[in-house]
């Protein structure tokens, strides 16, 4: 069905040629027009820079005249199109523009309501400083790390093989290569794609432990310090939960459980592969701090450390107990947001379960600060994060670094059109057809990913520049202004409460803090 307009050229322009031949002349007149297209979906299939009209010779071009049209129109086209949200539009639009390393400047200024409700802005300093976007870097690795890893300020979110396509794990990885900055493997372990042009890796681990698990599912040690002593793995990240539908394992058919999948996650072919909602190697916050110690040392000493939705309060706050009874610190944390997305999830998780990004945020950096040990743990924030602004507002919440998944999808051809879970990604992206996925040309979209990056961390340091600050460490809750519900205009420092270091030993004001703070429990998860 995709190569059908361009099918119907062929045949209608051969249809003409003959008539033209038996009936009359005039028909070969008619015969140009198809011709024509027939020729251009021939350029279709060959150019390298486009995946849509790879995989949708002739037809594809309709969805470039609707890009080019005129911004008016296009916001009356898509008003009620849920994947065309001002919000969806304006982010894919800027990405698209960074990655292709095109002009990204908006003319006729603002086009935000600046007195609307909610609005934020950063505020700017009247002498700038000056900033170099490749010093953009973050130095993770506690005391008892021997392998400390220098990471830049933004990187590749996790993305598994099997949810994204080999050719699309190698344009990541290759662009990730060239920039400099880290490829997060996701939950479905590193595949030989991942290998091929050896960027960077974060190794996630998740509940099924994939690329380290027994027969039965469990964590394998050896297997685990095989694979994580690789020079090309940076860090090791257990993920306890992500932010689209914490709380929610899954299972890949059988069906789809391929001989390249069957290889990266170590599970047999043709078999269910099931990511179960909850860890085996662990059951208490004690035990995870004793996991953390344990990958850390299986991998030579690299920084090991963890990645959650903010749940229940206490029990992210029974976990730095468990820091504290043991010693044991990770070297990062990397808080998700529950408006992060996923291939698909049931609704009600993606809508209503899980704390947001910046609620997330600001309570595990208080928790953190109200223990005494925030200067201890590095944190990473990963939802929704696009744009150089976006990564400004969670570090003056507290991040150190970001992670983004929807920047660099969009930057290697993503769409949005909302069918990753059917297998009929039109560029090529989020499917696992060798057809669909051959649309995805490598070399360019590493391009397009390297170039993301490069003028995202660019317009980062701009940013920062702009506010009088050197470096991202600087970057404080007072920089970062809101407008509240009434319209009145507060400073991040206001809009929120923060804590002060060692706060929750010595006893809090803030009840919310004060209460799970007392349920929560370094042995169990569940409520004292």
């Amino acid at each position: 069905m995709r190569y059908l307009t361009f099918i119907l050229c062929i045949l209608l322009t051969l249809v003409f040629v003959a008539l033209g031949q038996q009936a009359h002349p005039l028909f070969h007149g008619l015969a140009l027009l198809p011709g024509l297209l027939t020729l251009l979906g021939i350029w279709d299939l060959l150019q390298k820079r486009h995946s849509i009209l790879r995989n949708y010779p002739v037809l594809g071009h309709v969805r470039f005249l609707f890009e080019d049209a005129r911004p008016e129109f296009r916001q009356y086209l898509f008003e009620s199109d849920t994947s065309g949200t001002p919000f969806n539009r304006e982010q894919r639009s800027l990405v698209y523009q960074r990655a292709k390393n095109t002009e990204d400047k908006m003319p006729f200024g603002t086009e935000m309501d600046v007195y609307a409700p909610h609005y934020s802005w950063l505020s700017h300093s009247t002498a700038p400083a000056s900033v170099a976007a490749e010093d953009l870097r973050i130095d993770i690795g506690d005391s008892e790390c021997r392998q400390p890893y220098s990471a830049s300020v933004l990187n590749i979110s996790a993305m598994s093989f099997g949810a994204l396509s080999g050719n699309a794990i190698r344009a990541l990885n290759q662009g990730a290569k060239k920039g400099n900055f880290a490829h997060d493997t996701g939950e479905g372990s590193i595949s030989r794609y991942h290998r091929e042009f050896g960027g960077d890796l974060i190794w996630e681990i998740g509940t099924g432990y994939f690329g380290c698990r027994n027969d039965d599912g469990t964590f394998n040690a050896d297997e685990f310090a095989e694979q994580a002593q690789s020079e090309q793995v940076k860090m090791v990240e257990i993920k306890l939960s992500q932010g689209a539908k914490p709380g929610h394992g899954g299972v890949l058919p059988g069906a789809k459980v391929s001989p390249e999948i069957a290889e990266a996650r170590h599970v047999p072919l043709g078999v269910d592969c099931v990511s179960p909602s909850a860890h085996s190697a662990f059951s208490t916050p004690i035990e995870l701090m004793q996991f953390v110690a344990q990958l850390r040392e299986l991998s030579g000493g690299k920084p090991a450390g963890f990645k959650l939705c903010i749940g229940h309060p206490w029990e992210f706050m029974a976990i730095v107990k468990a820091m504290l009874e043991t010693d044991i610190y990770p070297d990062f944390i990397v808080i998700d947001g529950a408006e992060g997305g996923t291939g698909a999830a049931p609704v009600e998780f993606s809508n209503h379960l899980g704390a947001p990004l910046h609620f997330g945020l600001q309570f595990a950096v208080n928790t953190l600060r109200g223990a005494g040990i925030r200067e201890r743990i590095k944190l990473g924030a990963s939802g929704k994060i696009v744009s150089a602004y976006d990564m400004i507002v969670a570090m003056t919440q507290g991040a150190d670094w970001c992670n983004s998944a929807r920047g660099f999808m969009f930057a290697i051809g993503c769409v949005q059109s909302q069918s990753c879970h059917t297998n009929k990604c039109p560029v090529g992206v989020a499917t696992q057809s060798e057809t669909r996925q051959r649309a995805l040309v490598v070399p360019d979209k590493a391009e397009r990913v390297y170039h993301f990056h490069s003028n995202t961390t660019k317009a980062l340091a701009e940013l920062l520049a702009a506010a009088g600050l050197s470096s991202p460490s600087e970057i404080q809750p007072w920089h970062f202004y809101l407008r509240d519900g009434d319209g009145n205009a507060l400073s991040g420092i206001d809009s929120a409460a923060w804590l002060q270091r060692g706060e929750l030993l010595s006893g809090t004001q803030y009840a919310h803090y004060a209460k799970n703070w007392d349920l929560a429990r370094a042995d169990s998860f569940a409520p004292g």
